[in-house]
């Protein structure tokens, strides 16, 4: 028989032993004692104790991972994409991306007096969760740094914090969705819904809102960024 002890690059020694007890009463049954055991350096376990917090939180940490790793959740599907700033992709995580000036379809309530039709949009930040939405602007059109100061979005819908009212817009994005396809469904829920309504009548632009865009709608200007107002915050503040 071939000796493949060689092949072998790592070697594991063991450190650590988990007993667990449980109740065996009709009054409680689930109610879990856990002893810890050091492993010896002849492999027998020694100093038995009660499982302190740091092994829990070691544990916690641990088993964590491994559930991270099998949802895929906010996982790339290949390269990382070139508009992505910061990713944690955590069951309750979040990603942070870039689009550049774009064209996009804009829809407007006909209460606001704005028709509905393609415009052209300053470069944008987006963060997003599973179930909520920030947006913000940036003046120029390049890919921006961690120091790069954002501004308020200029758009109806949006707080003064930069969170989006998606109204009744069904937002579904499962616990296993990818990178790429999250900010796909982020950008198509937002450029289809109905932009309606000023959030506690702060206008986020310098001049009436609703003229300009009425004078962007199905024309060929390109947003005039001189009119986006500056927020308080920089590009690393969405970072948290």
């Amino acid at each position: 028989m071939k000796n493949l002890t060689s092949n072998f690059s790592n070697l594991y020694q063991p450190v650590k032993s988990l007993l667990i007890y449980t109740k065996h009463t009709e009054e409680d049954t689930t109610s879990v004692y856990v002893e810890s055991y050091d492993i010896g350096k002849l492999g027998n376990p020694i100093n038995a104790h009660p499982l302190t917090v740091k092994e829990m939180l070691g544990l916690s940490s641990i088993f964590q991972s491994a559930q991270e790793f099998k949802t895929g959740f906010l996982r790339c599907k290949g390269v990382m994409p070139n508009k992505v700033l910061f990713v944690n992709p955590e069951q309750g995580g979040y990603a942070v991306w870039y689009t550049p000036p774009q064209e996009v379809p804009l829809y407007f309530s006909t209460a606001l007096g704005v028709k509905s039709g393609k415009g052209k949009v300053p470069a944008m930040v987006w963060k997003a969760g599973r179930e909520e939405l920030s947006v913000f602007a940036l003046k120029g059109h390049r890919k921006p740094v961690a120091n790069t100061a954002l501004c308020h979005a200029p758009f109806f819908n949006v707080y003064t914090d930069g969170k989006v009212c998606m109204g009744t817009v069904r937002i579904a994005i499962g616990r296993e969705t990818r990178l790429e396809d999250f900010m796909t469904l982020w950008e198509n829920y937002f450029w289809n819904s109905y932009f309606s309504h000023l959030m506690g009548e702060f206008n986020p632009v310098t001049e009436n809102i609703v003229q300009l865009w009425q004078k962007q709608v199905d024309t060929d200007r390109v947003f005039p960024c001189q009119l986006l107002k500056p927020n308080r915050y920089t590009v690393k503040n969405l970072f948290i």
